[in-house]
């Protein structure tokens, strides 16, 4: 809901208008507290996945902080390259931008056992995946045919289910504690529950930011509860504040840089779902916040900064960035489309960036209250997943396109052992679940006839041909 108090009507629809600072600061950093959970959350994971991160008494346990601290400032960057612009990179837009749970699972995959060493191909397969990317904005509108619904909402319900097995790992004490007694103990998972009980409670029965900041703030009341349950110290929080700097700048190719055939395909068969999801998060913003369509100039623009975006976040260790789409809600909700408010949560997020000790005090949060924030963001992704999918006409083609891509992606996911005699590179690639789905999904989709008759997937859906709105619906066996 729009405030007069922060300009007229016409002002708030502006997105070149400059509120008054002291309105539009408080704003911005409404903005990214929105999704600043979701931001670090990918670096924690991806370390935790190499074997450094909670949990791991690994040396390079510290690498888990640089990891989280340049999530935030490239966060901050590639959202100023989308509010003030740099040529013809950047939307002129409120767009925030941030690490994408998109390609978690391209980069699990990677890193899986390998430890710091994983990280140089890692992250010269964001680089050269960001710069296909930022070369997808030549061609965002011609490209777009492919990328339907179907295809969409299926690779994002994919994304999302191959997350969840994270978060139940997580919120039963992460994966280094698999196969000790305290895996799975009621107190790991009485501080998930905290976390899930708070969520909820204040997403639905509150209003303004704090149903927007409901995960961030069900987390620092887990992170309390951790504290009184003796699940975490004032001793440790204490010490990891005091050996992280006060100020330190990032540091280009601190890992190295190695070209991997598998990452640079993954990270660039990734940038065409993570294009089409920009172009739908800038005609969110221009509709809900101006009530009007989006220009080919912002979505070009918009599709050049996730790219170069993400590219200079790959030089200097930080992961691939992309538009963050609950920040579209917040702005139908705040009805202020001004991007400079968008700009003061960015600067705010490079000033966190810049300061390590934020990071120190993130990488004490105990690995169980992070995963009672993540269930629920997982979850979340699969849900969006599906409320993509309801807008697909249900006819027998698309059930039979979804199906196989379903099946196939899926089950390699599940199980990764049918692939031990292929080539690492493949195997990689293929049991991520995701990129099968997405490749199928695509190529049936363009392959396909439009029409199947009735029959001719009657024999294999046991009779559950499923009667939504399409052709289903009228089909001769409907009752």
């Amino acid at each position: 809901m729009s405030d007069t108090t922060i300009g007229t009507p016409e002002q708030l629809r502006d997105p070149d208008y400059m509120p008054p600072l002291g309105k539009a600061i408080p704003l911005g950093i409404q903005h990214v507290l929105a999704m600043f959970v979701s931001n670090v959350t990918p670096a924690i994971i991806v370390a935790g996945a190499a074997g450094f991160g909670f949990g791991s008494n690994s040396p390079d346990f510290p690498e888990l902080l640089y990891l989280i601290q340049m999530s935030m400032l490239f966060a901050g960057i590639a959202t100023l390259m989308q509010t003030l612009t740099l040529g013809p990179v950047g939307a002129k837009l409120p767009i925030v931008q941030g690490t994408s749970f998109a390609f978690l699972p391209i980069m699990i995959p990677l890193v899986a056992g390998k430890g710091v060493d994983a990280l140089a191909a890692l992250f010269g397969g964001v680089l050269i995946g960001g710069l296909f990317h930022a070369a997808l904005g030549l061609v965002i509108g011609r490209i777009r045919f492919a990328l339907p619904p179907l295809v969409t909402g299926l690779v994002v319900t994919m994304i999302g289910l191959a997350l969840v097995k994270v978060g139940i790992q997580y919120a039963a004490g992460g994966v280094p504690a698999i196969g000790t007694p305290e895996y799975g103990s009621l107190l790991n998972w009485s501080a998930a529950l905290v976390v899930i009980v708070v969520t909820l409670g204040l997403k639905f029965f509150t209003r303004g930011m704090l149903s927007v900041a409901a995960v961030l703030l069900g987390l620092i009341v887990g992170y309390i509860y951790a504290l009184m349950v003796g699940m975490l110290s004032f001793d440790s929080i204490g010490t990891s504040w005091s050996n992280a700097a006060a100020f330190a700048l990032p540091q280009p190719f601190k890992y190295g840089f190695e070209f991997s055939f598998a990452a640079i395909l993954g990270f660039c068969l990734m940038a065409f779902v993570s294009a089409v999801e920009t172009v739908g998060d800038v005609s969110g913003i221009t509709k809900g916040g101006a009530g009007r369509e989006a220009t080919d100039k912002e979505i070009e623009g918009a599709t050049f900064a996730d790219g170069f975006g993400s590219a200079l976040a790959g030089a200097f260790g930080a992961m691939p960035n992309t538009s963050f789409s609950q920040n579209v809600g917040l702005i139908a909700m705040t009805g202020v489309m001004s991007r400079h408010v968008v700009t003061c949560g960015a600067i705010f997020l490079m000033i966190c960036g810049l300061i390590p000790k934020v990071g120190a005090v993130i990488r004490t949060v105990p690995i169980e209250v992070l995963g009672g924030g993540v269930i629920v963001m997982f979850g979340m992704v699969v849900a969006a997943g599906i409320s993509i999918l309801s807008d697909v006409d249900w006819n027998r083609r698309n059930m039979v396109i979804f199906a196989i891509s379903l099946s196939v992606g899926l089950g390699l996911q599940l199980e990764p052992g049918a692939l031990q005699h292929m080539p690492d590179t493949a195997r990689i690639l293929l049991t991520s679940g995701l990129l099968p789905a997405a490749v199928i999904s695509i190529a049936l989709n363009l392959i396909l006839p439009e029409e199947l008759a009735d029959e001719s997937t009657e024999e294999v859906s046991g009779g559950l041909s499923g009667h939504s709105k399409g052709s289903l619906g009228t089909s001769r066996d409907a009752h």
